[in-house]
């Protein structure tokens, strides 16, 4: 089946819906369409959206270009008005054949708010893609002052179990040997009405019913909603890899609480030294943001500190963008130069902490899922580059050698 070309922005979960999206339209006979699937977690992230469409049109003067996604959620008016766009399509739309017939409107964008379906969509795969991401939940119930995405994704929405569990048996039968679950808050995994299980019990449930998937990783925890079960399956299954990736955002409690969020840094403390306790070979990766409204150079000397009195290794740094809307774009802002500032600061900081790890590895076996030919991701979610080429897709063992600019070099073994 012929399928039209569809441009990914943002997070993991939008790569599960753009292979749905890409499905959907060339069943309603799109198949000759660009589709720009966007992101509106920070302005750059839908300014580069824009871009993208501009320079589709430019390039594909013939095509249908749809635009669909968050940003087109959060301000339908502002992209079905863009000359390129001939199509804008919401996030609840997009994930139906329908919303891409011929004698559709050329605006579908409904209340996400009233979304009450879960994340049901089987897919084989995503394309050009070595590892799964399994779609577990939608929407969040939380309401960050910084964050504008629930009003892009709704209300938290939970697959069964059965599903995900059907999912990730149909990748790994596909010949997947990672899979990722994902969503827009996998650690509220099940507390939505009608929800059965929380996310320990489900990757339990995952790796004790698909017994042929090697390995399962997760993407970002809430360190607010982190339970017992989730210890137990990290504590039990080796084959839940050992990086773990926080939803942190500051290390100032102060900071934490005009965000919103419902953790403070004593929080982040523990659980990493609770995982090391159970997992020794345990690495953590944290969101941080930097020059959050009000945050003076002492909060954000805690937020620094914070890194390494949790042990934190892989740092996705994002200097505080105002999204409008929300409550932190109405606080007292921090200057943006003094924003980009400490932003650098923190990527300093983060290359530090990432060398440090890849020194600790200099002549131990890593077990690789291969991504490239010659490259791919050790357990620890490292990046590593094979002196020869291998299957993408396979795992495979190599012994370092050591590491340049933050990858790893590998020796593969026979």
């Amino acid at each position: 089946m012929n399928a039209p070309e569809v441009m990914t922005f943002g997070c993991r979960l939008n790569a599960v819906e753009s292979e749905i999206v890409r499905r959907r339209a060339a069943e309603a006979g799109m198949a000759d369409a660009v589709i720009v699937n966007t992101c509106a977690v920070t302005a750059e992230a839908e300014r580069q959206a824009r871009q993208a469409i501009r320079r589709a049109r430019r390039e594909a003067p013939h095509k249908r270009i749809v635009a669909t996604g968050c940003a087109v959620q959060l301000d339908p008016d502002r992209y079905a008005a863009m000359p390129e766009v001939d199509l804008a399509i919401g996030n609840r739309e997009k994930l139906f054949a329908r919303s891409y017939r011929g004698d559709v409107p050329d605006r579908q964008v409904g209340d996400i708010m009233a979304a009450r379906e879960g994340a049901s969509h089987l897919i084989d795969g995503i394309e050009g893609r070595a590892r799964a991401f399994v779609q577990i939940q939608q929407g969040c119930d939380h309401r960050c002052t910084f964050c504008i995405i629930p009003f892009a994704r709704g209300p938290n929405r939970s697959a069964a179990p059965e599903i995900v569990i059907e999912q990730v048996r149909r990748l790994t039968e596909n010949g997947y040997r990672e899979a990722v679950l994902t969503g827009v808050d996998i650690t509220d995994y099940g507390s939505d009405p009608g929800g059965e299980i929380g996310l320990g019990a489900l990757a339990q449930r995952i790796l004790a019913e698909v017994p042929d998937l090697p390995r399962l990783r997760l993407s970002s925890l809430d360190p607010a909603e982190i339970d017992g079960a989730l210890l137990r399956a990290i504590a039990e299954h080796d084959r839940l890899m050992p990086h773990f990736h926080l939803s942190v955002q500051s290390g100032s409690d102060l900071i934490l609480k005009r965000m919103r969020r419902r953790h403070g840094r004593a929080d982040v403390i523990r659980f990493c030294d609770q995982v090391r306790g159970l997992r020794p070979d345990a690495v953590f990766g944290a969101d941080l943001i930097a020059g959050f409204p009000t945050e003076t150079d002492a909060m954000f000397g805690e937020t620094e500190s914070l890194v390494a009195e949790a042990g934190l290794t892989w740092l996705h740094v994002f200097p505080y963008s105002e999204r409008p809307g929300t409550p932190a774009a109405r606080m007292p802002q921090v200057p943006r130069p003094v924003r980009k500032a400490r932003a650098a600061a923190l990527r300093r900081l983060a290359a530090d902490r990432s060398d440090r790890h890849l020194d600790t590895r200099r002549g131990r076996r890593e077990r690789v899922l291969v991504e490239t030919p010659d490259g791919g991701r050790t357990e620890q979610f490292a990046r590593i580059a094979l002196d020869r080429e291998a299957a993408p897709g396979s795992i495979v063992t190599a012994r370092v050698a050591g590491h340049d600019d933050g990858v790893l070099r590998g020796v593969l073994e026979a």
